[in-house]
C-alpha cells in the first residue's frame, strides 16, 4: 500500500479559511498569522506553554503560562476547532458603531459557529535592530501595535463591564477628569492626561483578576546579525489585554504634548468613557480626530532596546522549540511556496535543509 501524500499545510490546522494547497496562501502577511497559530498548536501537543505575559495586583509585569486548550478555548488539535484568519470577532461587535474591525485570528467552533476567542497575532523577530549587538541574553524584539489593536483591547474592558452594574463602576473609575470640550485640540486636553492617565490605571488594577489574552507573539530567533536561524529558534508570548495598556503607561511626559503612547491611553479612555456614557463609542472617529499631529497608522511602537523589560525570560534568551522541528509544522512541501523577504519565511527559504529528512 503505497504512502499517503501529504498536501501543503500547517500543523493542526484541519479547518481554515485558508487553502494551503494554493501558493498565494503562503504570502508574507498570510504567514505572519497563520504559522503562528499552528505553532501554538504544535507547542500544545508537546505540552509546552506559552508565557502568558500579566499584571499583578501592584501593577507589575508577571509572567505565567497558559496552556493551549485555555489560551484558544478548545484544544488546538480539537476537529471541532475552526480558524478563521482576519475575520470579524462578533462578540466585540457591540460595543462599537462603524464597520466592524477584522482581527487577525478568530477561533470558533466549526459545529456551533460559535466564536471562541479572538486574537492580534505579531511574528517579531529576535534580536531587532536595537539590541543585535548585546550579549544574547539581553537580545528583545520590537513590537508594533496598530490601532485596531486598542479597539480590541477597548472592547476587551467593555466585555468586562457589560451589564448596568458593571458600566456603573466603570462609569465610577473613569471620574476624576475634568469636562474636555474638544478632545481633538492637544493644548485642552494635555494639561488633563496625568488624570487620564490614573483613570486608566484604576481599570487595569480593577481588572488585575479578570485579564484575558488578546496578542499572541511568537519570537524567531537568528544568531544576531547573521540572518540564519539559531538551534533554538522558536517561542511564543501571549500578552493580556492590560498588560498591552502597560506599555504606553509608563512612558516619560511632557505636560503640553502628545507622543503615540500618550495617545494610546488617550484612546483607550475615551472609547470607554463614550461606552458608558452612550452604549457605544465610534472607533474610526476616536482615532481620525485625536491624532494630535502623529499619523495614525501605528498606535504605538516598542523597540527591543525597551521591550526587553517585558519579555526578558529564559524562554527569551533561549527559545524551547528548535530549527529542527519546523518541518513538523509546515508540511507537505509548504516552504516552497514561501517568498524570501526578511522575515521570518526567508529564513526558512534560506534554510533549506530544514526539510531534510533525518537518517536512521
Amino acid at each position: 500500500m503505497s504512502e499517503q501524500t501529504i498536501l501543503p499545510g500547517l500543523f493542526g490546522q484541519r479547518h481554515s479559511n485558508r487553502d494551503y494547497t494554493k501558493e498565494k496562501t503562503w504570502g508574507k502577511n498570510q504567514f505572519n498569522s497563520s504559522f503562528p497559530a499552528s505553532l501554538i498548536a504544535y507547542m500544545s501537543s508537546k505540552g509546552i506553554l506559552p508565557v502568558y505575559i500579566c499584571l499583578d495586583k501592584k501593577q507589575n509585569i508577571v509572567h505565567k503560562t497558559i496552556c493551549g486548550t485555555d489560551l484558544f478555548g478548545i484544544d488546538p488539535l480539537s476537529d471541532d476547532l475552526y480558524y478563521g484568519f482576519e475575520s470579524n470577532y462578533f462578540p466585540y461587535n457591540k460595543f462599537y458603531t462603524g464597520k466592524s474591525e477584522r482581527i487577525d485570528l478568530v477561533l470558533s467552533n466549526r459545529h456551533t459557529n460559535n466564536p471562541l476567542r479572538g486574537f492580534e497575532v505579531k511574528l517579531t523577530a529576535l534580536p531587532d535592530n536595537t539590541t543585535k549587538d548585546l550579549t544574547e541574553d539581553k537580545y528583545s524584539c520590537e513590537i508594533v501595535v496598530r490601532p485596531p489593536t486598542i479597539c480590541f483591547v477597548a472592547c476587551s474592558i467593555c466585555s468586562h463591564y457589560s451589564n448596568d452594574r458593571g458600566k456603573q463602576k466603570l462609569r465610577t473609575l473613569l471620574s476624576g477628569v475634568p469636562y474636555i470640550t474638544h478632545w481633538e485640540m492637544i493644548e485642552e486636553v494635555a494639561p488633563h492626561y496625568t488624570a487620564i492617565r490614573d483613570a486608566v490605571i484604576r481599570i487595569m488594577c480593577d481588572m488585575t483578576n479578570h485579564q484575558s489574552p488578546l496578542i499572541i507573539q511568537p519570537v524567531w530567533k537568528t544568531n544576531g546579525k547573521n540572518l540564519r536561524l539559531t538551534d533554538d529558534c522558536l517561542d511564543a508570548f501571549v500578552w493580556s489585554d492590560i498588560a498591552v495598556i502597560k506599555m504606553c503607561i509608563d512612558t516619560v511626559y511632557t505636560e503640553m504634548d502628545i507622543n503615540r503612547f500618550q495617545r494610546t491611553v488617550i484612546w483607550i479612555y475615551k472609547m470607554l468613557f463614550d461606552y458608558v456614557t452612550y452604549g457605544q463609542f465610534d472607533y474610526i472617529t476616536i482615532i481620525k480626530n485625536q491624532s494630535y499631529g502623529t499619523a495614525n497608522d501605528k498606535a504605538f511602537s516598542m523597540p527591543g532596546s525597551r521591550s526587553y523589560d517585558f519579555l526578558k525570560s529564559k524562554e527569551l534568551t533561549h527559545p524551547r522549540i528548535g530549527k529542527n522541528e519546523i518541518k513538523h509544522i509546515i508540511l507537505g512541501g509548504g516552504q516552497n511556496f514561501l517568498s524570501p523577504e526578511r522575515r521570518f519565511d526567508a529564513m526558512i527559504v534560506n534554510t533549506p535543509d530544514l526539510f531534510e529528512e533525518e537518517q536512521p
